[in-house]
């Protein structure tokens, strides 16, 4: 089964990559071995992060889903680093637009809520990329499971 995580760029100060951790796992128990990440700030590269972890005790595949050449181009120089370490972990790369515009970063959204059976989403504010994406989940009958960020 798949999964397409979303979330916020900017995170909480309290933002709780333990529980996240878990709340991964737990889907992979589930069956869930294959996860579609957008490769954004914050939650994205959050999420990878611990899928990255995981990929070494389960057999899930983790597949970029870039919306342009250049992303991380404005990333802070720190995530510009993980960014790309993070890239390397990923067995698949899909690049879906040509420039660093909205209707790419749509594109890339939409590619990953239609090939998912669950998206995963980090959603505190029903504007932007994330409320979008949850929103053409239900949309087209995709469950979305939140997390909370709380244990």
């Amino acid at each position: 089964m798949a999964c397409a995580l979303t979330g916020h760029r900017e995170l909480p100060s309290d933002f709780n990559l333990n529980a996240l951790y878990d709340e991964l796992e737990a889907l992979v128990v589930k069956g869930y071995d294959r996860f579609f990440c957008g490769m954004a700030r914050g939650f994205d590269l959050a999420a990878l992060r611990c899928l990255a972890d995981l990929r070494m005790k389960y057999p899930i595949t983790l597949v970029a889903c870039i919306p342009c050449l250049g992303q991380e181009r404005s990333f802070p120089e720190n995530e510009k680093r993980l960014y790309r370490e993070l890239l390397g972990s990923c067995a698949e790369r899909v690049i879906l637009g040509e420039t660093h515009d909205a209707a790419s970063f749509l594109e890339r959204d939409r590619y990953m809520v239609d090939r998912a059976d669950l998206v995963f989403a980090y959603c505190t504010r029903q504007t932007g990329g994330t409320a979008y994406t949850v929103r053409y989940a239900e949309k087209n009958g995709v469950p979305v499971m939140y997390f909370k960020n709380h244990r």
